[in-house]
This record gives structure tokens, C-alpha cells and sequence, in this order.
């Protein structure tokens, strides 16, 4: 079953939206369907939800944020890593 969906979006986000379709040889609202189901997809499989609310970090924003701290911690491991090789 398919549901038409029409959206309001600023300029900033229209612009750049037609320029990457156009080099895609696409529309702009094929696109925007396309990246709305790749974010659907990606938040109802996020991998850290089953650990929301399942302990206190400390850190407020953990819940919008969580990618941003987890590849900060991959970030600083792999320069431990680096620095213990040499």
C-alpha cells in the first residue's frame, strides 16, 4: 500500500536535496523517499535502543547524542591502539 505524503521544508534543506538528485539522475521526491526509509529503517533498527533507560550515564543528551559519544570512544581507542603499536 502506498500513502502520498506532502512536505513543507525550508530552503536550506530543498536545495540541496534537488542538487543531489539531480546528480543522481533522480527527482527530488524520489530522493526524499528514499532517505526517509533508509531513517525509518535505521531508527527501528538501532542497535543501542534495547539500552535506553537501562542505566545512568551522567551525560544528558546520551539518548539523541549516542552515535556521536560511541564514535568518540572508537575514535580515542583506535589512537590508543595506534599509540601503544609504536
Amino acid at each position: 500500500m502506498r500513502h502520498t505524503l506532502t512536505l513543507e521544508v525550508p530552503e536550506d534543506v530543498y536545495e540541496p536535496l534537488v542538487e543531489t538528485a539531480r546528480q543522481r539522475g533522480s527527482t527530488p521526491e524520489a530522493l526524499a523517499v528514499e532517505w526517509l526509509v533508509a531513517a525509518i529503517r535505521h531508527a527501528i533498527n538501532d542497535p543501542v535502543e534495547q539500552f535506553i533507560g537501562a542505566f545512568r550515564s551522567g551525560i544528558p543528551d546520551w539518548a539523541d547524542q549516542h552515535d556521536k559519544y560511541l564514535g568518540r570512544a572508537l575514535m580515542e581507542s583506535m589512537r590508543n591502539a595506534g599509540d601503544e603499536d609504536s
